[in-house]
């Protein structure tokens, strides 16, 4: 059983539902009398190196809630990735602070930093559980149906493709729409859910789960603008060649790399701009703009899924249960969401699996999820992703009435 103290923590990009896990976890965490306290690190690991604690125990249960409700990390985040010698580091707090349990809620990176912690804690016979709570906006976590925090960008991304949509029909002309994904696709799929008649964009959706050809992407362009007379596009920004350079540094070789030697992809607004002149330069259509996502999708307040919510709070309450039900290290592991319906009979269930399982490892769409003939998406990832919006979702309408006979220019 888990006693002493509990320390949480926030890791990697914000969402707009990360702290109704946050809420979640201390508020389980402060009902069970074997904890002595509840404490939050501010910046994630950094914040524990530097011993930068506030203590959750002593915050009030209507301001949690509020908190609940608010987008983006409430303790603040990190992009550090923890190896050996820093989580030793880390160790060495956690043990001269008694803390008996880590939640970390963060990715793909944050649950490695906890299998390397939970490694350290076995080798020093010190008894602490490990439990890392999953959240992404890029789903891209393995073992899981799906991550909270994407349900809300995917539902950002389909309302504003479909304002996009509506805006390239009034004034028609070709729109790239960059987003988010270096790796897995599923957050530009979700551009798919903005279609509502059969000539609705986006006509083109572009994943980094298949090759990328310039000369490829130009004819489609065109032969979208020769059947709709408009063309809007989604394109993930990890689109890369047939050997794997990303479409960023093909196009241009003047990139910047974040601290891991990663090319920035999104961030600069490069990819979308490269695009765009291609389009003008290599065709006849003269009206193109492109947009990036950037941090737009992550954590904007007002567009936010009832079902992510729900699940997200569920994932923060299920891990401080498994940490408290497995005790002494017994309760180290990732907490998962595993879908039990589709449709109006959706639902999800939590486990608690493996950190090994989950630890450093990327999911993308499955091949399922994908067409075939066209840059698209299939029905079925339609199907997918539609509970996980839930209420809410904006509907565009047009109008019905005929026109009127022409009279001097029949």
């Amino acid at each position: 059983m888990t006693q002493g103290k509990v320390l949480i923590a926030q890791g990697g990009g914000p969402t707009a539902v990360i702290n109704q896990s946050l809420v979640g976890a201390v508020t389980t965490a402060r009902d069970y009398p074997e904890i002595d306290a509840v404490y939050g690190a501010f910046h994630g690991v950094q914040g524990i190196v530097n011993e930068d604690f506030i203590d959750l125990g002593g915050e009030a249960a209507e301001n949690l809630e509020l908190i609940a409700a608010t987008p983006c990390s409430a303790l603040g985040s990190t992009r550090d990735k923890p190896d050996v010698k820093y989580c030793q580091e880390i160790f060495k707090v956690l043990r001269a602070h008694g803390i008996g349990t880590f939640f970390y809620i963060g990715g793909n990176d944050s649950s490695d930093t906890l299998r390397i912690l939970a490694d350290e804690a076995a080798n020093a016979e010190y008894a602490l559980n490990c439990v890392h709570i999953p959240k992404t906006i890029d789903n891209d976590l393995t073992v899981n149906d799906h991550t909270p925090g994407y349900p809300s960008a995917a539902k950002f991304v389909a309302g504003a493709f479909a304002g996009v949509n509506l805006d390239n029909r009034a004034l028609p002309g070709v729109y790239v729409g960059v987003v988010m994904g270096r790796h897995a696709g599923f957050l530009t799929a979700a551009s798919a859910l903005a279609r509502k008649y059969d000539d609705d964009g986006p006509h083109l959706i572009y994943l980094p789960e298949r090759d990328f050809s310039i000369d490829a992407f130009l004819g489609d362009v065109k032969a979208a603008w020769e059947k709709f007379g408009r063309c809007v596009i989604a394109v993930s920004e990890g689109i890369h060649d047939d050997t794997g350079e990303p479409i960023i540094t093909r196009l241009s070789k003047d990139v910047e790399k974040d601290a891991h030697g990663n090319v920035q992809l999104s961030g600069t607004g490069a990819l979308g701009d490269l695009l765009t002149a291609a389009i003008r330069d290599n065709t006849d259509i003269k009206r193109v703009r492109g947009d990036t996502f950037g941090y737009l999708q992550r954590s904007f307040m007002g567009c936010v899924s009832d079902v992510d919510q729900r699940e997200a709070r569920e994932a923060g309450e299920r891990a401080a249960g498994f940490a408290h039900d497995g005790g002494n290290g017994g309760g180290d592991g990732s907490v998962t969401l595993h879908r039990t319906g589709d449709g109006e009979d959706y639902g999800a269930e939590f486990k608690l699996s493996p950190l090994q399982d989950v630890a450093g490892k990327t999911k993308v769409m499955a091949d399922e999820f994908i067409a075939k003939d066209a840059p698209d998406v299939t029905e079925a990832f339609v199907d997918y992703l539609k509970p996980l919006l839930g209420s809410g979702m904006p509907e565009a309408h047009r109008l019905e009435a005929e026109r009127v006979g022409k009279i001097l220019n029949k």
